[in-house]
Order: structure tokens, then sequence, then C-alpha cells
């Protein structure tokens, strides 16, 4: 997977795994598209942390919150990648362009993949699943996050799991307005 080219090691992991009934152009439209102010936990758990939705909130929106990124397979994978300090109230966000990611180092700091990759089931349904990993710089930023996933992280895979059903949803009900659609 392309997510293995850019953090090969993580200090916190967390699959998430959806299937989805429609054709794999339809996910990825969903995918590309994804409209996140549908994701009502997902907005309120932002909303918390000072964070306001954009526009559409889609994959577009997320580069402009300095979301980079990493790699793309069309129809098979998208890598997004993040830096900051994310147990800080602003997350103290630093855009760090694809090329220079795998060598950020900068002590202080924790950088994130975060994946959606698509393979198709036997029956022909679509399995999308989601990785996110993280690794911290140094062993004060390492302290730092463990304390913060601990209290978030399962509100992580919460947003995770919404997304995936947001997605989901929006492949699904397109598919099905479609002539020959089920």
């Amino acid at each position: 997977m392309l997510i293995d080219e850019f953090l090969t090691k993580w200090d916190a992991r967390e699959r998430h795994s959806i299937k989805v009934n429609a054709p794999i152009d339809e996910v990825c439209r969903a995918m590309r598209q994804m409209d996140l102010r549908r994701a009502r936990l997902t907005n309120f758990l932002h909303k918390l942390r000072g964070i306001s939705a954009p526009a559409d909130f889609s994959i577009a929106d997320l580069l402009k919150m300095r979301f980079v990124i990493l790699a793309k397979e069309p129809d098979k994978e998208i890598v997004l990648g993040l830096t900051g300090k994310f147990w800080q109230p602003d997350g103290n966000l630093v855009r760090v362009e694809r090329d220079d990611f795998i060598h950020f180092d900068k002590p202080g700091y924790a950088k994130a993949a975060w994946n959606f990759s698509l393979f198709e089931t036997a029956d022909g349904a679509i399995r999308l699943n989601t990785e996110t990993r993280i690794f911290c710089t140094d062993a004060a930023s390492r302290a730092r996050f463990r304390l913060y996933w601990f209290l978030i992280g399962a509100f992580s895979g919460l947003i995770r799991r919404e997304i995936l059903c947001v997605i989901k949803k929006a492949a699904e009900s397109s598919y099905r307005r479609q002539p020959g659609g089920f």
C-alpha cells in the first residue's frame, strides 16, 4: 500500500473498513467529494476543538487546512499527510510538502499519514478502508501525544467510521439513482 512509503513505523495506528454496494468509480467520486458536514458527530467534535467546517469539507477542503496529498493511485488509494503538534488546542499545524514529509524530523512534532484504499470484493461490492498512522519526532512529543491520544483516540476512531459511512451513503444513493442501479 502507498501509505507504507510514508510511515513505516508509528506511535499510533487505527484502521477501519466498510463494505459499499456501488461500483468503484462511484465510491471514488463520493470519496473525493465527501461532504463531511453530513457527519454530525465529526462536526460536533471539530467545533469542540475550534475547527469550523469549510463549505463542503471535502478532500479539497482538507488540503486548505494544511493536509497534503502524499500519494494517489486512481481507483486504489489516496494518502494524505499532516504535520503538527496535535496535542495543542490549535494543532500548531505545519504544511510539509510531499517530498519533505518522509524526512521531516523537527523535534516537538508529530506527522500523520491517513489513507483511503479500495478493493473489489468477490460479490462485486467495494471494500473501503481507511488507516491513520501517527509518528512523533522525539520522546517529548511522543509523551505529549500519548496523553492526547489516551483522551481522544476513541473519538478519532468514531470520526473515521462516520466518514466511511458518509462516503458509503453518498456512493450507494448516487448509484441507486442511475439507470441499472439496484
